[in-house]
């Protein structure tokens, strides 16, 4: 039960990846997300909202797989949603999927299935996780991602792009961190539920991962971005899982098998992430060519005597 609502919720944040994407194709590529640009978009975009509610649908399917799941299985699960992002580009923002995309698909679902089948993860206790525990994971990761927008300042437009990919993937995954024992909070009523510090800190986290998606998505394109967005979430919940939270995988020879799968994951991911579908329709070139001689076609109509420089132009 809880993969079928991964790989819903995979599906449904796809959908919202899509939108806010169609959303934010009207706007210019800005350095970095701003609270003016939010202002804008909910004033002015009804399509970005959209994107925002099938966001929020998503994250109560992706809560009810984390009560029934380890972190490390739903959230491997979870890198789904890039093959889902790019069947549903192909219906809202145009184009069609071709033998690299679904190869690609077929890389990541084989990868997926062999690193599941190597680790096997199981157990932890992610509610008898002690404060200072918790403390430290959270100061450890929080100073990773301050780590890679600092260095973001620094770096070229696509290395800018990506790093703001990887931050976002890693606030995405610390959601999920973070919602696993809010889950096991639920089942002890509204009482518990409201004592427990990780449902305010999840708010704070939920808050500071949506404006880091955000400014992913505005940084640049999605060719750059989405392999950060798409890998370092799971990155993050295995790591939590298996050093904080103790959930049980399998070693020795069954790491080679793990490895297999992860190569093939990434390789498969790496290759959707650099498909034309993740930003969209593009005019054709004939189209963009036109657009680029009209000024030129405009002078020669003023003045006759300057046809002779479209003509060299053509």
């Amino acid at each position: 039960m809880a993969v079928l609502l991964v790989l819903l919720a995979a599906a449904v944040s796809g959908l919202g990846l899509v939108l806010l994407r169609k959303a934010n194709q009207s706007e210019p590529e800005r350095p970095g997300f701003s609270w003016a640009q939010l202002w804008l978009m909910i004033r002015h975009r009804p399509l970005w909202l959209a994107g925002i509610a099938t966001m929020l649908a998503e994250f109560g399917l992706h809560a009810l797989a984390l009560s029934q799941s380890t972190v490390t299985t739903v959230q491997l699960l979870v890198v789904m949603e890039l093959p889902f992002t790019l069947i549903l580009s192909q219906l809202i923002l145009g184009g069609r999927l071709r033998y690299r995309e679904w190869a690609a698909i077929a890389s990541m679902t084989l990868g997926l299935v062999v690193l599941l089948l190597a680790l096997s993860p199981h157990g932890g206790h992610a509610d008898e996780v002690p404060l200072g525990t918790w403390l430290i994971g959270l100061g450890v990761t929080v100073a990773a991602v301050a780590g890679i927008l600092l260095a973001s300042r620094w770096a070229g437009r696509v290395a800018r792009t990506a790093l703001a990919g990887i931050a976002a993937g890693m606030g995405a995954g610390l959601i999920a961190v973070v919602v696993k024992p809010v889950t096991a909070a639920v089942g002890h009523g509204v009482g518990a539920l409201v004592t427990t510090w990780q449902t305010w800190a999840l708010i704070l986290v939920s808050a500071a991962a949506f404006v880091l998606l955000q400014n992913a998505l505005q940084a640049g394109r999605l060719v750059a971005s989405q392999p950060g967005i798409t890998l370092a979430n799971p990155v993050v919940a295995v790591l939590w899982g298996v050093l904080v939270f103790h959930e049980q995988v399998r070693g020795g020879w069954w790491l080679l098998g793990a490895a297999l799968g992860a190569v093939l994951l990434a390789v498969g991911a790496a290759l959707l992430s650099g498909s034309p579908l993740l930003d969209g329709y593009h005019e054709a070139p004939e189209d963009e060519e036109l657009r680029t001689l009209a000024p030129v076609l405009a002078i020669a109509e003023e003045d006759p005597d300057e046809s002779d420089v479209s003509r060299s132009y053509a």
